[in-house]
């Protein structure tokens, strides 16, 4: 199932952008960043219930957002992209990096 998880992580204390990195890392786990603070993650249940876990313990919910999309097997139909950073069809191909 593809997630889509966006975050914004407050900058206004110390630890903030130790949080920020921290969020960062564990999307990119298990994801592809998309934008600055947006990840695709094509993942299975099992692997989302861990990934939330860890993303709940990492931020401050006081001061920070995150936000999760479940879009699902069928999101092929669901996601359109136009513009910059032409989009890497890596759910679909064999992606050698």
């Amino acid at each position: 199932m593809l997630m889509l998880i966006t975050y914004d992580i407050s900058l206004d204390d110390r630890e903030g952008a130790t949080r920020l990195r921290r969020v960062a890392k564990i999307c990119q786990d298990y994801g592809v960043r998309v934008q600055y603070s947006v990840f695709e993650c094509d993942i299975a249940p099992d692997q989302w219930v861990v990934l939330k876990r860890k993303l709940l313990d990492a931020y401050e919910p006081k001061t920070d957002s995150l936000r999760f999309y479940h879009l699902g097997s069928k999101w092929r139909r669901k996601v359109e992209h136009h513009g910059a950073k032409p989009a890497v069809d890596i759910f679909g191909d064999t992606l050698i990096v």
